[in-house]
């Protein structure tokens, strides 16, 4: 091949959207027979992005081509000092100066800063969709106002009753997944069905679900009773077979932890519980986890179990993914119920969090020929990326770490030579642009 018919067939891949389902207009399984999904919890770092968060998206991006990224909530750091004139610590509560500040300029200051998180999947062209925590509206917009912002982003799947005056299903519009068929119901709940290859049959699909915030007793809230409805019938719609995302862990977590006695917490580097489960001590247990995980904090569930579990149980949700705990990643089967229960750490580089190079993405692959039971492994930034350049970064050890003699999964594939010169394109062509920008503005 001659250098000129590489740079056309570079630049023809290029222009393609690097996730296989946004070729095809849908959530579906490739011939492959796989279908990828990139986990991304508590970025946290909104409106100001750092650098390494970026750089750690595009190369997990870049290595894995998911065909849809998730953010499972605290996308902002709504406690920072930059909305302290809008801060709102409680849902119920309202900030004394909310109504002297100009909406507008929140809203352009937070639009702003999700432009900046999601560029990576935008210029890629990958589907992405969001959840909520419980920092997000703190920065003083609601989910409501928060999900419109999101929404007019070209990529962004999040559907709701509220923008679509429907509770049916619909199909996605003016989106890069054209041919999506999605059933909404509030901001952050809604579900999204995979197809399989031939897209004849729904395979499973993926849910996410609005956790809640904080409870007016104490501790953390839960999921709207809009949002439990809204789970138990969602077998009346479709198969009974749910991959669930959201961002509070659920007190099952602790099920696939192993107590120790307190006299032994040291010496077995065990993790006292939060709130509920305060005074014991717990480790991973190594009969229920995957390998390579770890507990660095305890599972920082809501004090009440919601019911949101059962419900899920009887609709047929096979997975749980959630993030919250800064400093916790593993995923292990729920021993009672066999449901897979996922922590991931922040992918951020503004909050506390494991060492900068072990901040990471999840990344979920599912194979057609076992479509319930995905692979999963952490993409972490030293692997990825090298050095962090964030010099804030609030580390913490890890403490208990899985023990499995097991080998770790390795989901990534290494890159071609036509891979890396692609993206070596994708990145002289983003420079150039970036000069030709600035070029402009200074004129």
């Amino acid at each position: 091949m001659t250098g000129s018919a590489l740079s056309e067939a570079t630049a023809n891949t290029a222009a393609l959207p690097l996730s296989i389902s946004s070729r095809l207009g849908r959530l579906q399984f490739h011939l492959s027979g796989k279908f990828r999904v990139l986990q991304c919890a508590d970025v946290q770092d909104v409106p100001k992005v750092s650098s390494d968060t970026i750089r750690l998206i595009e190369s997990a991006c870049d290595a894995v081509r998911p065909d849809l990224v998730v953010f499972t909530g605290n996308q902002i750091a709504g406690y920072e000092k930059v909305f302290s004139r809008t801060f709102i610590r409680r849902r119920w509560q309202k900030s004394e100066y909310a109504s002297s500040v100009d909406k507008q300029q929140l809203l352009q200051q937070i639009k702003s800063g999700i432009a900046r998180l999601v560029e990576p999947l935008e210029t890629r062209r990958i589907p992405w969709v969001v959840t909520y925590g419980n920092h997000d509206f703190q920065c003083g917009l609601s989910n409501e106002d928060l999900d419109v912002i999101y929404q007019k982003f070209s990529c962004c799947m999040n559907r709701n009753a509220i923008v679509t005056a429907s509770t049916g299903a619909m199909q996605s519009t003016k989106s890069v997944l054209s041919k999506q068929i999605i059933l909404p119901c509030e901001p952050g709940t809604f579900t999204l069905p995979v197809m399989d290859e031939k897209h004849e049959n729904v395979v499973f699909s993926i849910v996410l679900v609005d956790s809640g915030d904080y409870a007016q007793s104490g501790g953390y809230g839960k999921p709207s009773q809009q949002a439990l409805d809204f789970l138990a019938k969602l077998p009346a719609s479709l198969p009974p077979h749910f991959c669930v995302f959201q961002h509070f862990p659920l007190p099952q977590f602790y099920r696939v932890l192993r107590e120790v006695p307190q006299e032994l917490a040291a010496q077995e580097r065990a993790i006292e519980g939060y709130r509920a489960f305060a005074g014991h001590y717990y480790v991973l247990d190594n009969m229920y986890v995957l390998p390579d995980g770890y507990l660095g904090e305890g599972i920082s569930c809501p004090d009440e179990d919601s019911g949101e579990y059962a419900v899920l149980t009887r609709s047929g949700a096979f997975a749980v993914i959630a993030g919250h705990d800064h400093r916790n990643a593993f995923a292990g089967k729920e021993p009672e119920g066999n449901m897979l229960l996922v922590a991931t750490p922040t992918c951020g580089f503004g909050s506390y969090g494991p060492e900068p190079a072990k901040r990471g993405v999840r990344l979920l692959e599912f194979d057609i020929r076992h479509p319930y039971e995905p692979r999963t492994q952490m993409l972490e930034f030293g692997d990825l990326v090298g050095k962090p350049s964030s010099k804030k970064a609030y580390t913490y050890g890890l403490t208990a770490e899985s023990e499995h003699e097991l080998p770790e999964v390795d989901l990534l594939r290494k890159p071609s030579l036509f891979a890396k010169l692609v993206r070596r394109w994708r990145q002289h062509s983003a420079q150039h642009q970036h000069q030709a920008q600035s070029q402009y503005s200074v004129h």
